[in-house]
């Protein structure tokens, strides 16, 4: 029987197994070093809330795995043999197989700060961060975050939701400037500030203070400031969790090299996930792309390849959703921080400056090419397959009502923002 060996029981390596446990009998080995059970990393910030309990992340009961005869192992992976087909646990077990699926995920950034080592600091990515933050928080009074991403926004909005004072060191000249076009992202900064939250713009870490017990006291900043806090968090984006493989001889680069069929360099050797980095960019998508959808869409499509039906990664058009703290984002298409040449953007923003839509199109041929909304939210499958069937501009527009998920919001705005629309640019109205 096939031993298929999964390292990683992120949503990318449990997706995997789940699909490959539906189409064969394959024999199939879950190994983790964090969690002995899948739980879904976004939630962790409802758990510190108070929203959810740690047990209501997990979607599957813990006997599910003895069910469905997939076995987990607890452990560290230090070593891949591909010449013996093994791979090496910290406390010498060996593990042989003959598919070998690296889903790793991604681990915080750091850059080297003096000082990132001490107690109180912490990142937001495992479910040690979550009870280290649940212990330090009963006694803190201030926070710095360090890291203008969603992962920052999250961790502010935790630490707010204890009446921590909490200072943002964002880099940039604006909130994920490098994403978001400067109306939004000045947008999210006012709302980051309305939440008392204490936002520093370019604005970069230098150094973190210890106290005499080897607690974090104080940062540092490259404005020569000292701000004093209980608890430090990095939150400087995340990177492929892929050190241990560097004597393998697997191919390398920012994550694991892989081809359309999620397969490494080496034969029977695949990589899915936040650790995977396609050798070929697909469309405008990163080479490595740490998001949750893409994992499991990762997971998907290599099961059907383990079990008999080659199948490449194809996922499709873009789209990402998030929450800057009462603010709901949404993402289809490519809508750019700075638009390329043949691209026109039409931007409308709500009075109250809560709500805004950026619809991003092509000059020549009125192509729609993306919509960024804040506040609004829309249709999944509308803008899908307007994508798919490269609609105009102009049939968007006429067309909000249809693509919006909340009457309350179109039926007292659509028509301006239609309205604003045509007065901008020179369309011919088509209904």
């Amino acid at each position: 029987m096939e031993h298929i060996v999964i390292i990683g029981n992120g949503i990318a390596g449990v997706t995997l197994a789940r699909h490959i446990r539906k189409k064969s009998e394959s024999k199939i080995t879950i190994v983790s070093n964090e969690n002995e059970f899948f739980f879904s990393r976004t939630a962790l910030m409802y758990v510190f809330m108070g929203h959810m309990k740690f047990e209501h992340t997990q979607p599957y009961e813990n006997d599910f795995w003895k069910k469905n005869k997939i076995e987990l192992t607890l452990g560290q992976v230090i070593q891949v043999v591909p010449s013996a087909k093994e791979i090496i646990l910290a406390n010498d077990k060996k593990i042989s197989y003959d598919k070998l699926v690296l889903a790793t995920g991604s681990k915080p950034n750091k850059f080297g700060w003096p000082g990132e080592e001490l107690k109180g600091v912490t990142g937001l990515y495992h479910k040690k961060d979550l009870e280290s933050l649940e212990k330090w928080s009963v006694n803190a009074n201030r926070a710095v975050i360090v890291g203008g991403g969603l992962i920052g926004i999250e961790l502010a909005e935790m630490l707010r939701s204890r009446d921590i004072q909490v200072t943002l060191l964002v880099r940039e000249k604006s909130f994920w400037a490098g994403i978001l076009p400067f109306d939004e992202s000045q947008m999210i900064n006012r709302h980051i500030v309305e939440h008392n939250i204490d936002l520093r713009l370019e604005t970069n870490l230098v150094e973190i203070l210890s106290d005499e017990s080897g607690n974090a006291k104080g940062v540092v900043t490259d404005k020569g400031e000292i701000i004093l806090c209980d608890i430090v968090g990095l939150t400087a984006g995340v990177s492929p969790n892929i050190d241990f493989l560097k004597n393998s001889g697997i191919e390398l680069g920012k994550g694991i090299k892989v081809d359309r069929f999620l397969e490494t360099n080496i034969k029977d050797i695949y990589a899915i996930g936040d650790c995977a980095e396609q050798r070929v960019a697909i469309g405008e998508r990163t080479v490595v792309e740490a998001v949750w959808y893409t994992g499991r869409m990762m997971g998907e499509t290599l099961s059907q390849t383990l079990s008999g039906i080659p199948t490449a990664y194809n996922p499709g058009n873009w789209f990402n959703s998030a929450k800057f703290l009462d603010i709901e984002y949404q993402t289809y298409g490519w809508v750019l921080a700075k638009p390329k040449e043949y691209e026109a953007q039409f931007y409308w923003e709500h009075q109250q400056g809560k709500k805004a839509i950026r619809i991003s199109f092509d000059k020549s041929n009125r192509t729609f090419l993306g919509i960024n909304t804040f506040g609004i939210r829309m249709r999944h499958e509308f803008f899908d397959k307007v994508l798919t069937e490269k609609k105009t501009v102009e049939y968007v527009i006429e067309n909000l009502l249809k693509a919006n998920f909340d009457p309350e919001f179109f039926t007292s705005h659509h028509k301006e923002i239609q309205k604003q629309f045509y007065k901008q640019f020179d369309s011919f109205k088509t209904a």
